[in-house]
């Protein structure tokens, strides 16, 4: 049965911008050093180009609901990438490394409205039949990305100024507003709520502190800047949940979500899957680079076979979450990841490449078969009203998920080295952590549905639409 035309049309205008956002933190992530040199900052400061970025998505994601009701999904959208567009071509125009930095905020603000709303709007605009069909298309961008995005940056700087790096997405954003006006229906008024005042301060901060704690892990977990804004939002993260708790419906994050058994499990192996694929992606390039002798664009390129897999599995994989269930299809997908990374845990200086890269290929394919079935069943059963909130909580969890496993595989890597002098036996370790983080999720695999997702209720709630007080 044919996706019905205008849930088609309003995936691929979503879509069309949200692959700009998707690429951008990629393909900045190699310009690094460039950066420093061409704007004359250290390294330290020019770090700040990433992690502002990081912390700009923390103060925002958790306000995407309450605006989506405020101002209606499409023109929140439309707002969104317009902040994202205005915040790359300002980039583009950085004269110095504060002034990159601030603009990289812009794009930061605009990029995490956009991340959550995208999944939202999709999930809302679908039946549970289409839905599973377009999640292979959503998370297409989400799979390739940190592989792609390493390659297509190592090509722009090959072929030209760092600008360019930014300058590439004004196309692909034109592109995305004019589809957007013209494809994404305007959303229906519904009643008003007050914004979550409290909630906002409490829950903004916390990511925030978290996301710049884990950030700063790499340079030594003794630090105050690692331990202070971890133990700080720890505790507004905590105290966040309490509020929210207390008022249900009115909090800014309705963690009511979690009562389901689908959301809170996919959540969890959200956060895993991003421990784990952010993580090996921080590992991956470093082994082929440290390792292995090669430069940023041939480590780049030898990670293709990764992102091959997760395009080829994932059709395969949409299908048999409509036969059998999220479950098999989870467990299948997690227990290939692990499997295809052992390999990297034995690897040393001289292990033949072409048994590395089948394993990447079937790592891949492990990958694009785990975050299918994740990102659909996440939405089993809530009501239209609550998924933007769902969908917030598994954009936090993969988020906050994928800054603490690039975390803790730094200090995993950067101690073993120093103990033991020998950068192999440190990947080894690494690596091994990884698979780790793979087992964890096979095992809450099994909490998930064992049987095909069924359709969100047709008419649970009126659209809510918010106003502060």
């Amino acid at each position: 049965m044919a996706i019905e035309r205008q849930t088609l049309r309003t995936s691929l205008a979503v879509l069309t911008g949200g692959v700009a956002v998707i690429l951008d933190s990629t393909i900045v992530s190699v310009a690094l050093h460039e950066l420093a040199a061409d704007l004359g900052a250290g390294v330290g400061t020019i770090q700040w180009v990433s992690t502002a970025y990081l912390l700009a998505l923390g103060v925002v994601i958790p306000t995407v609901g309450w605006l989506q009701g405020r101002l209606g999904a499409k023109r929140l959208w439309l707002a969104a990438l317009t902040l994202f567009l205005l915040g790359s071509v300002l980039c583009s125009f950085a004269w110095d490394a504060p002034s990159l930095i601030a603009f990289r905020v812009v794009q930061g603000l605009g990029g995490g409205v956009m991340m959550p709303l995208m999944t939202t709007m999709i999930v809302q605009a679908a039946s549970a039949a289409d839905r599973t069909r377009l999640m292979t298309v959503v998370a297409l961008p989400t799979a390739i990305a940190p592989v792609l995005g390493p390659v297509a940056g190592g090509l722009i700087l090959g072929a030209g100024d760092w600008r360019w790096l930014f300058l590439v997405n004004v196309p692909i954003c034109l592109a995305g507003l004019v589809l957007a006006a013209r494809w994404i229906p305007a959303g229906e008024p519904g009643r008003r709520v007050r914004l979550d005042v409290v909630g906002l301060l409490l829950m903004s901060p916390a990511l925030v502190a978290l996301l710049w704690g884990l950030s700063n892990v790499g340079g030594g977990n003794d630090r105050t800047d690692v331990l202070l804004p971890l133990i700080g939002g720890a505790l507004l993260l905590a105290a966040f949940v309490l509020w929210a708790l207390r008022r249900r419906d009115d909090a800014l994050v309705d963690l009511g979500v979690l009562r389901s058994r689908p959301t809170w499990a996919a959540s969890t192996l959200m956060f895993l899957s991003g421990a784990s694929l952010y993580g090996a992606m921080l590992l991956l390039p470093l082994y082929w680079q440290q390792v292995r002798g090669e430069d940023a664009l041939g480590a780049g390129l030898l990670l293709i076979p990764q992102g091959l897999g997760s395009l080829l599995s994932r059709t395969a994989a949409a299908r048999l979450v409509d036969r059998v269930g999220a479950r098999g299809v989870s467990i299948l997908g997690f227990v290939l990841v692990g499997l295809a990374t052992v390999p990297f845990a034995y690897a040393g200086e001289h292990t033949a490449t072409w048994p590395l890269l089948a394993a990447l290929f079937a790592r891949g394919l492990g990958l694009g078969m785990v975050i299918i079935p994740l990102m659909t069943v996440a939405f089993t059963g809530l009501e239209h009203a609550r998924i933007p909130h769902a969908s917030i909580v598994t954009r936090v969890a993969q988020q906050v998920g994928g800054s603490a496993g690039v975390a803790l595989l730094a200090v995993v890597l950067s101690t073993a080295s120093a103990r033991t002098g020998n950068p192999v036996h440190a990947f080894d370790l690494a690596f091994w952590w990884t698979v780790g983080f793979t087992g964890l999720a096979v095992l809450v695999s099994f909490v998930l549905p064992g049987q095909a997702a069924q359709d969100v209720p047709a008419v649970a709630s009126e659209p809510v639409v918010s106003s502060a007080r």
